[in-house]
Parts: structure tokens; sequence; C-alpha cells
């Protein structure tokens, strides 16, 4: 249900980060920074050596992260600690083979005592997500799934079944990544699930400026989720704490 409040009634931000990016200590600042600044959410990305969903910058941040020493256990940690300082939510998002050879059982208790509110598996689809559902579901973790313009209508249906927390609503095709204009369809998008569902709808994927953000809750979305934009400025050394207060304005 926390995540559910927390981007309920519109204007949300929901920020990404990767964990362990540029090193676990860095990480952490990182985080508090953009907590501090306005996201309504913080995603902390698990890095996985082979991610699909990610486009080149956030491939490049994972590779970073796993060369400082990221995994598993100690993501666990990292999140603990901005959990033990933060009431903002907190989503993981991985893929499927982490969660598979750390256990699943062991993976969702893990994120209910870390402090994780809900999960985000890419590459798992609705129909193979019973076992892990189930999981989570016993320790109050929310798994969120992704709808794009290619999900058919009863794709949709079994997926609104089984969500909680929020409907993850991917803007565009192909991988993350900064691009330039927003896709002028996804108002179509969001209307179509919004007739399906009373979860919150946070759009990603491709949303890189603040008047991104504005143009997607003006859309009709309740949230806004912004990651490359965030994880490229963490690369180039600079402020991510100012650029997440310009996202925060602009879906205020």
């Amino acid at each position: 249900m926390r995540l559910e409040d927390a981007l309920s009634g519109g204007g949300k931000l929901v920020a990404f980060i990767v964990g362990g990016d540029p090193s676990i200590e860095d990480s952490f600042n990182i985080a508090c920074d953009v907590i501090e600044a306005g996201a309504d959410v913080l995603e902390i990305g698990l890095p996985f050596s082979d991610p699909l969903a990610d486009g080149p910058t956030i491939q490049a941040a994972g590779q970073r992260a796993l060369e400082a020493g990221m995994n598993t256990d100690k993501y666990f940690n990292l999140v603990k600690r901005v959990d033990g300082r933060y009431d903002t939510p907190l989503v993981c998002l991985t893929y499927y083979n982490i969660c598979l050879q750390y256990g699943l059982a062991r993976f969702a208790v893990k994120c209910a005592e870390s402090g994780i509110d809900g999960v985000i598996v890419p590459d798992l689809p609705v129909e193979e997500a019973g076992p892990f559902l189930k999981e989570l579901q016993g320790n109050n973790v929310d798994f969120i799934f992704l709808v794009s313009e290619t999900t058919t209508d009863d794709r949709l249906e079994k997926i609104v079944k089984k969500a909680s927390g929020f409907i993850y609503v991917v803007s565009l095709l192909g991988t993350t990544g900064a691009r330039k204009e927003v896709n002028p369809r996804l108002k179509g998008l969001i209307s179509r699930i919004r007739k399906q569902t009373s979860l919150p709808l946070a759009v990603g994927f491709g949303i890189s400026q603040p008047e991104h953000v504005r143009r997607v809750l003006d859309m009709g979305a309740d949230a806004a989720i912004v990651g490359s934009a965030i994880v490229k400025r963490i690369e180039k050394g600079e402020d991510a704490r100012s650029y997440v207060k310009k996202l925060k304005k602009a879906s205020e």
C-alpha cells in the first residue's frame, strides 16, 4: 500500500539510480541527495551482467557498480541504510536470474527486511511470475508489472489482476534511455490502462527533461519515472540533487 499511497493523486516523481554506482558509498550519498531533492519514490537498480531492458547509460552504470564490488547482499545492506534514514518508498529493479540464483523465498524476505516496498523484474512475464509473486506477497512486497503499447488486452487483464503498487507504463518501445520527445500515442495507452485498474500509473523509458515530466503528467499519468538522465549526470560527476529538484518542480 505504501507505493500506491505515495503515487496516488498525480504530480509524482519516481527517480532511478543504480546501486553501487560509481561506488557503494557514493551511491548511498546520491540516494540521500535524490530523496532530499523531492523524489516521491526511489528505484535502486540491482545490477546484472546482462541487462536486456537497459540502454547504454544504465548498462555502463551497472558495469561500474559490479566492478566496484556490488553484489546482492551488499545491495540489500545499501538499501537498508537508505530506508533507515528516510520514509520514501524504495523499489528494487533487477533481473530474474539474480532472484533465482539468490533463491526466490530468500530474496523476498531480504526485500522486506531491508525496506524494499516493490520489485520490478523486466524479464519476468506475467505468465511465469506466479512463484515469485507468491513469495513477495507473503512478505508484503509489491510486484510491479510493465505495460507497453504492444501489451494485448488479454495480457493487460492478466497483469492488472496480479499487479500491486503501481503499473509501470513503458512510454516507447526499445531499451531505456533519454529521448528528445514524448511518444504522442502515450495518452491513448494511459487511458486504455486506466479503464482496467485503479492503481497509479507511472510512465518511464525516455523521460529525460522537466518538460517531459510535465507532458506525461498532463497526459494523465500519476507519476513520471526518470532514470537514464539522472544516471548520466552521475556518470559525468555532475550534481544529481539540483537536477532532481528541477524534475520535481515540473511535476507539481
